[in-house]
Formats: structure tokens, C-alpha cells, sequence
């Protein structure tokens, strides 16, 4: 059977490919298999956003345009920004959580 399913193209920011690679190297620092762990679920979920991004709910904060971002919740604590745009995928922030969202690189 042959699919029809549109393909994304995917970019990942290098503000946001930076915040990953942070990410991965702080728990690094505390055992590298979580460490790996965590870049292999990143880069899972971003890859599968080639397939259906419209999938995953809106992010929507009172210093962002209204509807411009979605996002994934990703390893039980992270967050995946994203902007569709045409065919196109912008991964543009990757987030802890755990953290305060004045420190999203969106926010800036």
C-alpha cells in the first residue's frame, strides 16, 4: 500500500540544538546512559515531526504570538518548541520543565 503522507523538513535552531547538547552534557555529569537516553528521546520525537506536526497542542504564553507555536512534551520533563511555516518544521527551543518559562530563549 502507498502512502501519501506529506513530509516536513525539519531545522533545528542552533539556539535550541545548543539548549539540547546543555542539557545532555549537565546529566552527563551524573550518568552518561540517562544522558543518551534523553538525546535519543529528543531526537526521536523531533524526527518524528517530519511526519504530522499538527499533531501536538499549541503552545500559547502571554509573550508569544497567539497559535505561532506548537510544542511535544518529551522525557517525562522537556519540551519541544516548534513552528510550522510552509513545509517546514522550526524546532526553536528546547525546554526543562522544571524550569521558570522566563528563561525560554523565546522569551528574548
Amino acid at each position: 500500500m502507498e502512502r501519501n503522507e506529506k513530509v516536513y523538513q525539519v531545522i533545528i535552531a542552533s539556539d535550541a540544538n545548543g539548549r539540547m547538547y546543555d542539557h545532555f552534557e549537565f546529566l552527563a555529569r551524573v550518568s552518561v546512559n540517562a544522558a543518551n537516553r534523553l538525546l535519543d528521546g529528543l531526537l526521536k520525537d523531533i524526527r518524528n515531526l517530519q511526519t504530522d506536526p499538527f499533531r501536538y497542542p499549541v503552545y500559547n504564553r502571554p509573550y508569544l504570538p497567539v497559535g505561532k507555536y506548537r510544542y511535544i512534551l518529551t522525557n517525562k520533563r522537556y519540551r519541544i518548541v516548534y513552528q510550522i511555516i510552509g513545509n517546514q518544521v522550526f524546532v526553536d527551543d528546547i525546554q526543562d520543565c522544571r524550569q521558570d518559562d522566563d528563561k525560554s530563549i523565546l522569551n528574548k
